[in-house]
């Protein structure tokens, strides 16, 4: 069974955001997680928050990476305000809990006397977040409400925050298409706010449609994989096998290109063990964590598609690709031809299973 991703968790984020609006931020904040757009949207709140139009040169202190240390960070709390009631002080990938023992118990130090007049936030960017439990310091974020954890959002939520986005820019689009824009670039929201913006510019009319999106979009590998293998459901080979050739030429990574077969092949196997029981679509959809577009189209079409396959042949794609997972991390520089081959032996590979 596929993991189910966890419903995202926004308490953290919706309490910066009414203690920004109160004009009350804390002392210290801890920006973690994937979706950026959300992250950088906080921090942008704090910023025009705390400082004073004109003087942030003053009142904003930040440092990134290497650039910083712990003696840094305490001179930057140190700092007083200049015609402002707060400073700001942002250090960027810097990693809390790698400082050795003496670094830790000095930053313990520091994070629990902040002076009031300052707001610290670690932001964790290109270096992943990993506290450690057992320690004092990560005891002292936790008590503090600090970590903030920004994630992918729900496809629901995703839906009405890409129809506001389109209100902005003087269009509409429906929640099915909203759905359908989040299927084929993803759900992280800092890629679909540029792909807005291009179909905003390009749509003609105040409805953005779905020819509007298909024309200037620029899809992940994920949604144009899926175009491949659902080619090679319908019997169309030639098309399956053109779009793969576009992959390869596009450059993108031959693994990822397999990952994502494995597992639209792992999707209709299901999909054929569902029909057969005559369980429902909804039952399906659940067990693929699918709702919103992908649950009323994706889980309906992947349905659709495993009728034209029995349930050996669904059981043999399955396998295949494993075994060619394992075929492919041993063919550098054969890996186009190693999934042309998968690819030709699918489509004649009906008459083996069957």
């Amino acid at each position: 069974m596929p993991p189910k991703r966890k419903k995202a968790d926004n308490t953290a984020m919706r309490e910066l955001k009414r203690a920004v609006k109160e004009g009350a931020p804390k002392s210290l904040y801890l920006f973690h997680g994937e979706e950026a757009f959300l992250r950088d949207d906080c921090l942008a709140l704090l910023k025009k928050a705390l400082l004073p139009p004109g003087l942030e040169e003053f009142n904003l202190h930040t440092a990134r990476g290497a650039e910083c240390s712990v003696d840094w960070i305490e001179q930057a709390v140190d700092c007083l305000p200049m015609m402002s009631e707060r400073t700001l002080v942002v250090v960027t990938d810097f990693d809390l809990f790698s400082q050795g023992e003496k670094g830790r118990d000095r930053l313990l130090s520091i994070l629990s006397a902040l002076p009031d007049y300052c707001c610290l936030v670690f932001v964790y960017d290109l270096l992943p977040y990993k506290a450690d439990g057992r320690s004092k310091l990560s005891a002292l974020l936790k008590k503090m409400g600090a970590v903030v954890e920004f994630q992918r959002q729900e496809q629901g939520e995703l839906a009405g925050w890409i129809c506001r986005q389109f209100q902005k820019a003087g269009k509409s689009i429906d929640a099915m298409d909203a759905g359908y824009l989040v299927f084929l670039c993803g759900d992280l929201m800092h890629d679909l706010a540029s792909e807005i913006g291009k179909i905003a510019a390009y749509a003609a009319h105040d409805r953005v449609t779905r020819a509007d999106i298909d024309a200037v979009a620029s899809p992940k590998v994920g949604a144009v994989v899926f175009r491949m293998t659902d080619a090679l459901a319908a019997k169309d080979f030639d098309k399956a096998a053109s779009v793969l050739a576009d992959l390869l030429h596009s450059q993108e990574s031959p693994v990822m290109i397999l990952s994502v077969m494995g597992k639209y092949f792992r999707q209709l196997y299901t999909a054929r063990l569902f029909r057969d029981a005559r369980r429902s679509r909804e039952e399906y959809a659940g067990l693929w964590n699918m709702n919103g577009y992908y649950m009323e189209q994706q889980a309906g079409r992947l349905l659709d598609a495993a009728g034209r396959f029995s349930l050996p042949w669904c059981r043999y794609a399955v396998r295949r690709c494993a075994e060619t997972d394992i075929l492919l991390k041993n063919s550098y520089g054969r890996e186009g031809e190693v999934l042309t081959g998968l690819l030709m032996e699918l489509a004649s590979g009906r008459r083996v299973a069957e």
